[in-house]
């Protein structure tokens, strides 16, 4: 159970890259466990994970390295109990009495118990989740009678006792991001582009609209509305359908998000998305960076993210200009059509009609270092693969320019990714394995809050099969501003 003192607690975020105070993630839960290979792309994996090692040799470093840097008085002195072999884990299980119920790293199925307790909430979301996943009757009556615990454990994971499945996993909640994205003290809740994940935006919503943590910001959780007579278009699969995720969505200046148009948020959903951000006056500025509709992208997350207010690290193949074609040769002409798999990239500005064009994201993400952010230092690009064919995209493909920055220069990422490793080092960042880093933290040897330019490497084996990083592994809730 999380505290429910609301007193400390709140939501504001700024940019991408001030120290990260509050977020919310979820811990890979059975579920995973229960993928198969015949429901795995249908369920939005690229392959099927071993659940232990995902958990123990993985995820739990994260869980850990965020504590030392959000909430260390709940792990301070605790490290070697944690990792010793009689372990049970009980410390990342928020079903245990000895979960550690951090309010700055907050788990969405402790949120989720915590508002089943309601009588009325419950029956409601039981009858929800019941009617999308086509429940009998008699299920339904049955769940009811649950406890909030184990209830709050059935709708993540599917299963009603280790053996007995009633409907699919939702793996992809631990991808916490897609569910939402907050914007200054307002939060933007998705709408999710495939069926696999509508049980995910089920629960968020109950969860923003009901639980005590929240309750001080629910007139500022904006939903994506469908556009008008919406249910005249044609099929599932038409490309005006209304969807965003929140891998689609960056908060880069108090002033300023960026909305990718990709595989999983279409124009529709980022036009609606801006429409609410400009009628509630939460931003005044928006910029919609079209990239191809491909696996290999997924979210403009996947292409960029920053690292300090004047580095980004991207895919480069992505983010420059070609030279134009000269003669109208064959070879010219399947440049010039290459060219167009380009991104385009639009800005708006409330009050003003005519848009701003942007010939590259390397000119979008110099434009906010200086502009947005007021760098008075030259702008600087990391390329995954260390701009090296093939490694470049060998590397974005896990994850290598998906990183979360838990303060301005210090972020994580896969140990897989060596060449992405040689580039970080070529710009001066210190280069520190997890393992290695937690142990300094415990021994006093290295202040968290201390820390500059360094890049923190993850064990990433089972994680970077599911096809995200760390960025999409987390909602920041609170950031400090960057000054």
């Amino acid at each position: 159970m999380i505290n429910n003192n609301t007193n400390d607690f709140k939501i504001d975020v700024t940019s991408e890259i001030g120290d990260l105070r509050c977020l919310l993630i979820h811990s890979p839960d059975s579920g995973l466990g229960k993928v198969v290979p015949s429901k795995a792309q249908d369920w939005l994996f690229e392959d099927i994970v071993h659940l232990d090692t995902m958990r123990k040799n993985e995820y739990d470093y994260y869980v850990k390295l965020l504590m030392y840097f959000l909430d260390p008085a709940k792990i301070k002195g605790k490290l070697q109990h944690i990792d010793s072999e009689e372990s049970d884990r009980s410390f990342f299980k928020p079903d245990n009495t000895d979960f550690h119920a951090s309010n700055k790293v907050v788990e969405l199925q402790s949120l989720l118990a915590d508002i089943l307790k309601e009588d009325d909430i419950r029956k409601k979301l039981v009858a929800s989740v019941c009617a999308i996943e086509n429940c009998t009757y008699r299920l339904q009556q049955k769940l009811i009678d649950i406890t909030p615990v184990e209830l709050a454990k059935i709708f993540i994971s599917g299963s009603i006792s280790n053996d007995e499945m009633i409907f699919a996993p939702i793996p992809n909640l631990i991808f916490s991001r897609d569910i939402g994205i907050a914007i200054n003290n307002y939060m933007l809740l998705n709408k999710p582009a495939k069926k696999a994940r509508s049980r995910e935006t089920l629960l968020a919503r109950y969860i923003f609209f009901n639980h005590p943590l929240f309750a001080a910001y629910r007139d500022n959780v904006l939903e994506i509305r469908e556009t008008v007579q919406h249910f005249l278009r044609p099929g599932e699969e038409h490309d005006e359908k209304t969807t965003l995720e929140g891998g689609d969505v960056m908060m880069v200046s108090p002033q300023h998000v960026v909305i990718g148009c990709s595989e999983r948020t279409s124009v529709s959903g980022a036009n609606q998305a801006m429409k609410l951000l400009f009628e509630n006056d939460v931003v005044k500025k928006v910029t919609i960076v079209k990239i191809p509709h491909k696996r290999d992208y997924m979210h403009i997350d996947t292409v960029f993210t920053q690292v300090k207010r004047n580095v980004w690290v991207l895919l480069r193949s992505l983010s420059v200009l070609e030279a134009p074609a000269g003669e109208a040769d064959a070879i010219g002409w399947f440049a010039d059509k290459k060219s167009k798999e380009k991104p385009e990239i639009v800005q708006f500005e409330k009050g003003k009609s005519k848009p701003h064009l942007f010939n590259s994201l390397e000119q979008l993400l110099t434009d906010i270092s200086e502009n947005d952010l007021q760098s008075n230092k030259k702008t600087k690009f990391i390329y995954s693969g260390n701009d090296t064919f093939p490694y470049d995209a060998r590397e974005q493909w896990t994850d290598s320019c998906n990183l979360l920055a838990v303060k301005e220069g210090v972020v994580l990422g896969y140990d897989r990714n060596d060449k992405t490793v040689e580039a970080f080092k070529k710009k001066g960042f210190e280069i520190v394995k997890v393992a290695e880093l937690l142990q300094k933290f415990e021994n006093n040897e290295i202040d968290p809050q201390e820390m500059k330019n360094t890049l923190i490497l993850m064990p990433s084996s089972e994680l970077s099969r599911a096809r995200g990083g760390f960025h999409c592994m987390s909602m920041p809730l609170f950031r400090d501003k960057v000054v």
